[in-house]
């Protein structure tokens, strides 16, 4: 099996992790306190220089208050962002 650094879906995961905490209105330094880690593991998983196994993709969720299982229905459906009809918003897939 490939490494998934820096694979679409790694980035998409990123991506979806990021946006979520912005949409929250959270800042890295906050998650981070809230996760007991330092601003930098926010930091590294959100550009791409760590990634994170299940139980850390698990606690950011909580700590964010997201829906784990929403997070990773878009991640195999491959979009970023949901729109009202449904449909793919990333373009990938059509």
């Amino acid at each position: 099996m490939k490494k998934s650094l820096r694979t679409p879906r790694q980035l998409l995961l990123q991506s979806l992790l990021t946006e979520a905490r912005k949409a929250e209105g959270i800042t890295q330094a906050e998650l981070a306190a809230a996760l007991g880690k330092p601003q930098s593991f926010v930091a590294k998983y959100e550009n791409g220089e760590r990634r994170i196994d299940v139980i850390e993709f698990a606690d950011i969720t909580a700590a964010l208050g997201v829906s784990s299982a929403d997070l990773l229905a878009r991640l195999a459906h491959g979009t970023e962002k949901s729109s009202p009809d449904g449909k793919n918003t990333t373009g990938q897939g059509e």
